[in-house]
């Protein structure tokens, strides 16, 4: 009976497999939000470069509310993917800003990997500044599934606060 346990729990472990599934960490909670020319509140592209890899975040338009009153403060929030958009790019090689700002983007690097996020929220809280001279964004991201095209979830996910960004009272 004791061989017939052993060879049983063998079969088992030999014939599962957990397919092709690649747990990752993706961790840009130390790098800079980032943006193309200057932050305006029609501003809709702002990513984080870490690397070879880059998050992207692209806001729908409108989502910074700038005219915030009394100190008070002002949430915002924007879904994913309906109207809000979320990507997690891997390069072949170290990324520059060039790459999302120039009007022809370099050749090299080139994308090696890219996921798009299926579901999540992005909430914006607006302040005015301690001097009233603009208005401060904190973003952060809640709920982000980032699923690639087998359909597996790419979990352990540090990516909960975007980053702070300012825009200028006129």
């Amino acid at each position: 009976m004791k061989k017939f346990a052993f060879t049983l729990l063998v079969v088992l472990l030999v014939s599962c497999s957990d397919g092709d599934l690649q747990i990752e960490t993706i961790d840009f909670d130390d790098v800079a939000v980032s943006n193309c020319d200057n932050l305006t509140e029609d501003t809709q592209l702002l990513f984080k470069i870490n690397d070879a890899e880059a998050l992207i975040l692209t806001l729908q338009s409108n989502v910074l509310k700038n005219g915030v009153l009394d100190g008070s403060t002002v949430t915002t929030e924007s879904s994913i993917p309906n109207q809000s958009k979320l990507v997690y790019r891997v390069f072949s090689d170290n990324v520059s800003s060039g790459y999302f700002c120039d009007d022809i983007p370099p050749v090299t690097p080139t994308v090696t990997e890219e996921v798009e996020a299926g579901d999540g929220l992005v909430t914006i809280e607006t302040t005015v500044n301690a001097d009233s001279t603009a208005y401060n964004h904190t973003i952060t991201l809640s709920e982000i599934t980032l699923v690639n095209d087998q359909g597996e979830r790419i979990t352990d996910l540090t990516i909960n606060e975007f980053g702070e960004i300012a825009t200028p009272i006129n």
